[in-house]
């Protein structure tokens, strides 16, 4: 057994309760427990952060196109995942669904043999996030209409064969028939509605068939009217939904966003982030369009939203001034939530005895991430 370590800090957030001086101690890939930072045993090894320093579980993102100048579309593989993970690191992302827009069934083959490599050996990468092709012609937002499809029986099969870690589908109710979403369901797919023009009685089915998540909620779906609530009245009334907000303060105003947070719903944290979070270039290729950074926003030339230039921590930042959201429930929605919506809950999303040592270190007035630990390896963020 190698020996414990402890990282202590003014404030740990355990998920739960904010421990003032406190620490935790971590034992190979694990986390053995928190504790006030004077009842930590004597001879430990403790690295000390500055006093104003918290910690907090690292965040979760369930939507992560790109990052570091990689598109995962582009490159769907194990090496692609884990550069697209160690670019969200230093905002704080211990780990990550690599998400794949729309494409054709081979790449999606590709993507989901990469994910399963990825997942054995890189703890950052969770799983794999399929949004689509299964989307609504109606919403496609930057979505290639060309691949854009209803389900066949050889992708029922592709998406529900044995696999190594979590799975996330999005998909639009109405496009697909009924039962297909139960049969994902019944694999231990978890699965979410986007893109979609579903009815209000659509959602609803949907959910009666096992269906949980809505990805970026309010955007490229039905909107809220007062005669057909649509897929966003559902989310919002039920408690069983989870679903994702985009706080960028670009995809939906935040007026609008501090309303839905008072729904039955449990919301999260995403960014929908592409290849210029954590890169160099300010400019990629999807579907053969160049997409562009321009004042925080990722547009197509006719000016279509193109997922979003936006971190973990910077959406947490924003969480607090834009939301309103008091700094340990903004935390809350990065990791807890997320982890908990894809079946991970008991191993991720807090810091608790037993649970992986993914662990971030922040200053609490500006989210800047400090460092970061990932089963329990640190790795300096800057």
């Amino acid at each position: 057994m190698s020996p414990q370590h402890a990282v202590a800090a003014g404030h740990v957030f355990d998920g739960a309760t904010v421990h003032r001086n406190a620490a935790v101690v971590i034992e190979d890939s694990r986390i053995a427990g928190v504790m006030p930072r004077t009842d930590l045993p004597r001879g430990i090894a403790v690295r000390s952060l500055a006093e104003d320093a918290w910690l907090a579980p690292g965040f979760i993102d369930v939507q992560v196109n790109g990052g570091g100048d990689v598109l995962l579309n582009d490159d769907p593989t194990p090496e692609a995942m884990s550069a697209i993970a160690a670019a969200h690191r230093p905002f704080g992302t211990t780990a990550l669904m690599p998400t794949l827009i729309s494409d054709t069934p081979d790449k999606m083959t590709r993507a989901l043999q990469a994910a399963d490599a990825a997942v054995r050996r890189d703890p950052g990468v969770l799983g794999i996030h399929l949004e689509g092709p299964f989307l609504s012609p109606e919403k496609p937002g930057v979505h290639d209409l060309a691949v854009l499809r209803a389900p066949t029986a050889q992708d029922r099969a592709l998406l529900t064969a044995p696999r190594q870690g979590a799975m996330l589908v999005t998909l639009a109710p109405e496009q697909v028939p009924a039962g297909f979403i139960a049969h994902l369901i019944a694999a231990g797919i978890h699965v979410s509605l986007g893109h979609s023009m579903a009815t209000y009685a659509q959602a609803r089915a949907a959910m009666a068939e096992g269906l949980t998540g809505f990805t970026h909620l309010f955007n490229a779906m039905r909107p809220l009217a007062s005669r057909e609530g649509g897929p966003i009245a559902a989310a919002l009334e039920s408690s069983r939904a989870w679903y994702g907000v985009i706080a960028d303060g670009v995809h939906v105003h935040p007026a609008v966003l501090r309303l839905a947070l008072r729904g039955a719903g449990r919301p999260m944290l995403v960014t929908d982030a592409m290849p210029p979070v954590g890169g160099k270039r300010r400019s990629f290729t999807l579907y053969g369009n160049e997409i562009t950074v321009r004042d925080g926003r990722c547009t197509r030339r006719d000016g279509t939203l193109a997922g979003a230039f936006l971190d973990m921590a910077t959406a947490v930042r924003n969480g607090v001034r834009l939301l309103e959201l008091p700094l340990p429930r903004a935390l809350q929605l990065a990791s807890m939530h997320p982890a908990e919506f894809i079946g991970l809950g008991h191993a991720l999303g807090r810091l608790a005895s037993g649970y992986r040592a993914d662990i971030v270190a922040f200053d609490p007035t500006e989210v800047r991430v400090l460092d970061t630990w990932v089963a329990g390896k640190p790795s300096a963020a800057g």
